[in-house]
């Protein structure tokens, strides 16, 4: 990794030698640990069935997701802000048909592609090459925000940090060297975090921030500012109807910073703290290199704090903030090896127990909470594949929607199948409980 100058002052020597003069082997098996770290945890969801909300996102791309139907899904003030989720599931049917593996390992992928973005922005933003490796090592395992990887339906969460990871180099790249190619490019991925997710809107006050710290006018994201206002004022003006805005899911009403605390400190978690503490402690000098983490973290939690129906913010939803976390624990890693020079195998033994701490938690308890919630919709279907006629639905913990779509994607039969009434004697019914 070099080429590159460093936008702060320069790291350690130590980090130095590790950042400029790996061999082409180190390289590859510094590259294959971290594809490793990033699929190793999510081996589980391979063989993993639908998930609930799969089957409305599985729908969506079948309605939206033709080039042809892409004015209609420009009319959905909802759906148009994931339209890029929506293009990408109706490709991988197209491509694949409607196994569910196909699905799942595009997410996976997407993980390992953002798990070196993760490396890529934190060198080129000169927060250190040891320090970036092991920031996107730990972004890699770490379980707070599995949801976005094990629920396809969470895909917008993944390819928002793609496409904001993207602007992040695209703007970093100008910043540099004032290439318009480079601002047209941050402009493009802009525009994509947008249509990801709404949460994309965070990108005007980092790319603010990033001008202001190398003294250039804060006004060269007026572009941006101004797109994002046009955005949200379009989200707003058809708040009638917006289904979140509506349906108890997100309002500016709600205890956004009491939200955010508690997410922050959940995101942040054992780890996060215990390398912020391990910093604070032995190498308070490099804390203001850990701002730019810091700042990223905050703001790209805050969109996802204004909910009302969870004390905290969903694991989903921490995915684009949590990249942040990496570098605090990086950090306390590299302090740690330097108060503990002799004890050479500390920092390792701690990076082992992130691992395995992290995996081990999403292949049990995340994989069974996984597997209980896919039941829902799987015992639904094997009564439909060995029966005839109506089924009954007596209970279920998830939308009529669901069960309906599931019926209609997977077996390729008739919703009008379920029936949401009393059922006479003898016919066929269905209770599922929630998981």
């Amino acid at each position: 990794m070099y080429g590159e100058i460093q936008i702060q002052a320069a790291p350690p020597t130590a980090e130095r030698v590790g950042q400029f003069y790996l061999s082409t082997a180190i390289r590859l098996a510094l590259a294959g640990s971290l594809l490793a770290l990033a699929v190793v945890p999510y081996l589980p969801v391979f063989v993993q069935p639908f998930v609930s909300d799969d089957y409305i996102q599985l729908d969506l791309g079948r309605r939206y997701g033709p080039v042809s139907a892409w004015g209609d899904l420009a009319t959905d003030v909802l759906y148009r802000c994931r339209a890029t989720s929506i293009v990408i599931t109706h490709w991988t049917e197209q491509a694949f048909g409607i196994a569910p593996l196909p699905f799942y390992a595009t997410s996976v992928l997407l993980h390992v592609v953002n798990t070196f973005l993760v490396l890529l922005a934190g060198w080129k933003l000169g927060l250190g090459g040891i320090r970036s490796y092991l920031a996107s090592a730990f972004f890699a395992v770490l379980a707070v925000h599995q949801e976005a990887v094990m629920w396809y339906a969470a895909l917008p969460e993944l390819l928002l940090f793609f496409f904001c990871a993207l602007f992040l180099l695209s703007w970093n790249s100008y910043l540099r060297r004032g290439n318009p190619l480079q601002y047209g490019l941050a402009l493009l991925w802009f525009v994509l975090a947008l249509l990801s997710k709404e949460a994309g809107v965070v990108l005007v006050p980092v790319a603010a921030a990033m001008l202001f710290q190398r003294g250039k006018s804060v006004w060269q994201a007026l572009p941006m500012g101004l797109l994002a206002i046009a955005y949200t004022l379009a989200i707003f003006e058809a708040e009638s109807d917006h289904l979140h805005l509506n349906d108890g899911t997100f309002s500016l009403q709600a205890p956004f910073l009491a939200v955010w605390a508690r997410s922050a400190w959940r995101m942040f978690g054992v780890w996060g703290l215990l390398g912020l503490v391990a910093v604070a402690m032995w190498q308070r000098r490099v804390l203001h290199k850990l701002a730019p983490a810091a700042v990223w973290s905050a703001c790209a939690l805050l969109p996802f704090s204004f909910l009302l129906y969870m004390p905290v913010v969903p694991s989903r939803h921490t995915y684009l903030a949590s990249a942040g976390v990496g570098f605090f624990v990086a950090a306390g890693l590299l302090a740690v090896r330097r108060q503990y020079p002799l004890l050479r195998w500390l920092p390792a033994a701690l990076v082992m127990a992130m691992v395995l701490q992290n995996t081990g938690y999403i292949w049990t308890k995340k994989r069974q909470q996984f597997l209980a919630r896919a039941e829902v919709t799987e015992g639904l279907l094997r009564i439909a594949r060995e029966t005839t006629g109506p089924i009954y639905v007596q209970c279920l913990p998830y939308t009529k929607d669901v069960a309906s779509k599931a019926i209609e994607i997977v077996l390729a039969q008739p919703a009008t199948r379920l029936v949401w009434s009393d059922p006479p004697p003898g016919a066929t019914t269905y209770c599922a409980k929630h998981p």
